[in-house]
């Protein structure tokens, strides 16, 4: 089973943005629902992040936007490999994995720079207009260290919830990475990193624990921001 399918053109946004479209930096930041925590145990233990958005689209439009390789490279960046069951991928710069699972338009689930390191992407429909995303992110314990690890991780997925939201909303940019890069992005960075800090605080993460790793996220999604 291949994990992309294809929608009639009109389904896919392509509105150029305009001079005096802003970025609202705080309801996209607000959209986010996050989580860590702790499971399992013994030789199996494992850390999870857990983020939740709701897209104003059907289903079946977001999925083709998370698995078509054409789409997936205007808000997020170029990929390549065989996308089915299976399978493997290879993002341009960044992570690579394999295929467990893919069940369109509802369920994805990947290996992502590591087998021990597992990806899934379920998709809710709410409404008749608007689709949940929930994203689930688990790795070692041992690989994590604690629940603090969520700031290696979550500030990252964080920026491709916003990038994939301004795709969605028809708010695209001729290159996604130098996006990544604008000012607007370091500071969605920069508050991200300090609502991962909260969450992980509130989930066990000692004081030493996460201002180590806020420190360390800091230094790779917003390195301007590092004090």
């Amino acid at each position: 089973m291949h994990c992309t399918q294809r929608l009639p053109a009109a389904n896919v946004p392509d509105k150029k943005r305009n001079d005096e479209d802003m970025i609202d930096l705080l309801a996209h930041l607000a959209a986010v629902h996050r989580g860590v925590a702790q499971e399992q145990g013994g030789p199996n233990e494992i850390i999870r992040v857990t983020m939740r958005r709701n897209y104003s689209t059907t289903p079946e439009d977001l999925w083709e936007a998370l698995t078509d390789p054409e789409r997936i490279a205007r808000w997020f960046m170029p990929i390549s490999g065989s996308l089915k069951v299976a399978g493997n991928f290879q993002l341009e710069g960044n992570a690579g994995g394999d295929i467990l699972a893919c069940e369109p338009p509802r369920f994805l689930q990947t290996t992502f720079g590591g087998d021990s390191s597992i990806l899934s992407l379920t998709l809710v429909p709410v409404g008749a207009d608007q689709t949940e995303l929930v994203l689930n992110h688990s790795v070692p314990l041992a690989m994590a260290g604690s629940v603090a690890g969520a700031l290696y991780v979550g500030p990252g997925w964080d920026g491709a919830f916003l990038a994939l939201g301004l795709y969605i909303d028809g708010v695209l940019t001729d290159d996604p990475r130098a996006a990544a890069e604008s000012p607007d992005a370091i500071e969605y960075s920069k508050r991200s990193v300090d609502l991962w800090a909260e969450v992980v605080a509130a989930s066990g993460a000692t004081p030493e624990e996460t201002e180590g790793a806020r420190q360390a996220s800091l230094a790779q999604f917003a390195p301007q921001e590092v004090q």
